[in-house]
């Protein structure tokens, strides 16, 4: 294992970049540029099953530095980047990972200014994230815990979702107890603690869960706004999720009903109880789908309360399927 440096300026640490990526060629072209351009020390793809024109562009971009793992099935998300973080540890032993979609990437100096401002109170970071015009990415804002204390409860009554202010490049640190898979830097020692995302999650909610783990652990996450990230990704232009195919909405309400039981504990039936009805009325945007989407709903209800994580509903796939 790498010595430590978190707590010694004269030695920059050794970053490992992670990427998880499935048939969108151009998207990871960009990204690996990109990470190049900046100098990651080393850097992990995980393909989850892309075309074969695609992987045999990919593997050729192995070499000393870059490592290249050509998964037979889909992981999902959550499945890459437990594998793709477990074969960085394995293979580079660096001092912090940092991961993110194939659509994602820093932007220039972000490295740098990682490295300057890294400090040993912080066990990971989160960047400050944006669409590629500059607009903050609200998929990828990082959140406060309300829950984690009564003072934090009723302070939350302002708000628990990181202010724009707070994305200002000269605004100060805070400390963050949820972000996303997007520019979020995690210790090698803070992997030891903890370990992987649990790769039976699948699709959602993966990154909220293993920053709660993080956080749970007594470990510090911070969010850096001069660390600068851009996610080159689409967005739900009327604001209204609807998944495609349907089976993705299963992942995401039992994935989330884990995420409000992690963060809220004992009050989370409370929370559930307020999105409940919002989640059965959204059935009316499926058409035909909707009774398929009404059993996934449910199904996810009870798997999520009971965490139950590997016995699957018909129809949907799960981690190593295709």
């Amino acid at each position: 294992m790498s010595p430590d440096t978190s707590s010694s300026p004269s030695v920059s640490p050794t970053l490992a970049a992670i990427v998880v990526t499935m048939n969108r060629p151009q998207h990871l072209r960009e990204t690996l540029s990109r990470l190049r351009a900046e100098k990651a020390d080393f850097i992990v793809v995980v393909d989850n099953g892309s075309d074969a024109e695609t992987r045999s562009w990919l593997a050729q971009q192995a070499d000393e530095t870059t490592h290249i793992i050509l998964s037979e099935h889909n992981l999902g998300g959550a499945g890459g980047f437990a594998l793709g973080m477990q074969a960085a540890i394995e293979t580079f032993s660096p001092d912090w990972l940092v991961v993110m979609d194939d659509d994602a990437r820093p932007f220039a100096g972000a490295f740098d200014q990682f490295r300057q401002h890294l400090d040993a109170q912080w066990d990971a970071i989160a960047a400050a994230v944006t669409y590629p015009d500059g607009e903050i990415c609200e998929m990828n804002r990082p959140l406060l815990n309300p829950f984690r204390s009564l003072p934090a409860f009723l302070q939350s009554i302002r708000g628990f979702r990181l202010s724009d202010t707070a994305y200002a490049p000269d605004a100060p640190p805070r400390q963050v107890q949820m972000t996303s898979f997007v520019g979020f830097f995690v210790s090698a020692k803070a992997i030891a603690r903890i370990g992987y995302p649990d790769p039976r999650l699948f699709l959602y909610g993966d990154d909220q869960l293993y920053a709660l783990r993080l956080s749970r652990a007594g470990l510090r996450i911070g969010f850096l706004p001069a660390i600068r990230f851009e996610h080159d990704c689409a967005t739900f232009e009327t604001g209204l999720r609807i998944y495609k195919p349907v089976w993705k909405a299963y992942y995401n309400y039992r994935n989330g009903i884990l995420v409000y039981r992690g963060a809220a504990g004992l009050l989370a039936p409370v929370l559930l109880a307020l999105r409940l009805p919002r989640w059965f009325a959204a059935a009316r945007h499926y058409g035909e789908e909707a009774p398929t989407y009404r059993r996934l709903l449910r199904r996810a209800i009870l798997d999520g309360l009971l965490n139950r994580l590997d016995r699957l509903p018909e129809g949907v796939p799960g981690p190593g399927q295709d």
